[in-house]
């Protein structure tokens, strides 16, 4: 499995920010603005929390299962790639979910239309969308690591089948 990419998180965001801008743009100079949903952040900030009590636990029981603590728990390698694999696709969709609203947030404060109550609120609950959209890109990182192999980390040498 490969790790994510902070530079392709990154194009991710920048693509879906500048595109979320321009359709911005376009769709109040044809009408009225969709709004941001409160729930937008609150969504993204509860994916981060399930990531981050996942790479906290998986931790702990790596931690136990190494140290040969009796009665540890162990973790079942097809549970630790289903995490990593649930923690990269989330990594994924929050880069763009995080580029979409930054690009919708940046037009309603460069467009001036925070001097309107409502705008106001939603350029805020798309800052906190982002805040929280990189939240959810940082616990899966951290997910990613905690799940690492010790093998992974010595870097290219020979393989698990030409060991044996």
């Amino acid at each position: 499995m490969k790790q994510l990419r902070l530079g392709v998180l990154a194009g991710i965001f920048i693509v879906a920010g500048v595109l979320s801008w321009a359709g911005a743009r376009l769709w109040n100079s044809y009408g009225t603005l969709p709004g941001v949903p409160l729930a937008a952040p609150i969504v993204l900030a509860v994916i981060a929390a399930v990531l981050l009590a996942t790479a906290l636990s998986l931790r702990s029981r790596l931690k136990a299962q190494r140290e040969r603590r009796p009665g540890a728990k162990g973790v079942e390698p097809l549970m630790a790639a289903r995490a990593v694999v649930f923690g990269q696709a989330s990594a994924l969709v929050a880069a763009l979910v995080a580029g979409m609203y930054g690009g919708t947030g940046l037009f309603l404060f460069l467009a001036d239309l925070t001097q309107v109550p409502a705008r106001r609120d939603q350029a805020v609950y798309a800052g906190f969308a982002v805040l929280a959209g990189w939240a959810v890109i940082a616990a899966a990182l951290f997910l990613e690591r905690v799940c690492k192999l010790p093998e992974d980390e010595e870097g290219p040498g020979p393989t698990a089948s030409a060991r044996a």
